[in-house]
């Protein structure tokens, strides 16, 4: 009987040390990482992925006494799979905020499941202003396409000289037909002309129709805001075409794939971004630059998407410290209190779930992207 207590006593010491072990366990904080790792723009979402691994080797990942853990999933460029892979986080995977997606067609889709399920999300480059428009839990880390757009069509006039430009969109994305109408107005208002205006759509080969008519109209600028391949692609055929004209494009062809399917072609190609390496003023962020040419080695730029993905996780590691919680409503609340954060591209400040950066210009040189100039809001 004695040896029949003694053993029970035994087994109820080791389940309790067993439960006090586990209890001991904090539980992880998980952010969701929703990204175009297949598909039309896949660069984006494999950058991104990149630039918050690398982001927390610098900052450790753990808030309130409890380890941070990333749940992956790819949207796969796609505006439905994006909207899917938000409710699939937040359901399954309970998580207390989502980075991601990079562009600003899945980001409306996505915006909408998260508003519905009061969980923040925070798009790294999602600039078309409608995404955080009326929201309270939608955010970005980049500028706002209005913004991005003025300030090329005011740079093409004022300081290229340039009177008459045409524009070529790709109407399938949110984004290009945006920045394209953004520039329009701009470029008229300071007295410019548009004298060609013509649309493609994404996964065209073929730009001979609309490259036809831009010769024909003759414009001092050619002005193309779409993504890296079909921009790339433009832009190829423009030169094979005879076009000399300066083309400018915008954040979307901020890419080493923009400029290995454009080649030579793309030499003397202007655009507007969010940041570049010689930008980078901070310990953070030439601890990041640092990180990253030793993966990649001394003459590779560093990719802006990667470090805007790892702006978006120091905004909500620092929101949920500041909030105390990883409850979603407290982070998004925190998210929107942000101000003079220093993240990797510089300090970031929060307004109406928009973020406060300046525009880079950067030029292609030499097969590589140079940098211009940067202009503050």
């Amino acid at each position: 009987m004695r040896r029949l207590l003694s053993s029970i006593i035994a087994t109820l010491i080791l389940i309790s040390l067993g439960a006090a072990v586990h209890s001991a366990t904090p539980k992880p904080i998980v952010i969701g990482c929703n990204l175009e790792m297949t598909g039309q723009v896949a660069a984006y979402g494999q950058a991104a992925w990149e630039g918050i691994n690398i982001v927390s080797q610098i900052v450790k990942p753990e808030a309130l006494g409890r380890p941070v853990e990333f749940s992956l999933l790819d949207n796969k460029s796609d505006k439905i799979d994006t909207a899917n892979a938000s409710s699939r986080l937040i359901e399954k995977d309970n998580v207390c905020a989502i980075i991601g997606p990079m562009i600003s067609g899945s980001m409306l889709a996505a915006g909408e499941v998260c508003e519905k399920k009061e969980v923040p999300i925070i798009g790294p480059t999602t600039t078309n202003p409608l995404t955080t428009q009326g929201k309270k839990y939608v955010f970005r880390a980049c500028f706002i396409d209005p913004f991005q757009a003025t300030i090329a069509a005011t740079y093409c006039y004022r300081d290229l000289n340039a009177k008459t430009a045409a524009i070529l969109s790709d109407i399938s994305n949110d984004y290009c037909v945006a920045l394209g109408n953004f520039f329009k107005q701009e470029f008229e208002r300071l007295g410019g002309k548009i004298v060609s205006l013509t649309y493609c759509k994404a996964g065209d080969q073929d730009y001979s129709a609309q490259l036809t008519d831009i010769k024909t109209k003759n414009p001092d600028i050619i002005y193309i805001p779409n993504y890296y391949t079909e921009a790339a692609l433009a832009v190829v055929q423009a030169r094979d075409l005879g076009l000399t004209q300066p083309v400018f494009g915008a954040d979307g062809i901020a890419t080493e794939e923009f400029l290995s399917i454009g080649g030579k072609a793309v030499e003397g190609v202007m655009h507007t971004t969010f940041w570049h390496e010689k930008a980078a003023q901070s310990e953070l962020s030439k601890k990041y630059v640092e990180l990253y040419r030793a993966k990649h080695g001394a003459d590779d730029e560093v990719n802006v998407f990667g470090a805007l993905a790892a702006d978006c996780y120091l905004i909500v590691l620092d929101a949920i410290k500041r909030a105390g919680s990883a409850e979603p409503k407290k982070v998004a609340e925190a998210i929107e209190a942000t101000k003079d954060l220093q993240v990797i591209t510089g300090s970031v400040t929060i307004e109406n779930g928009d973020a406060i950066k300046p525009v880079v210009f950067r030029e292609v040189k030499n097969g590589k992207w140079d940098y211009k100039t940067m202009v503050y809001p």
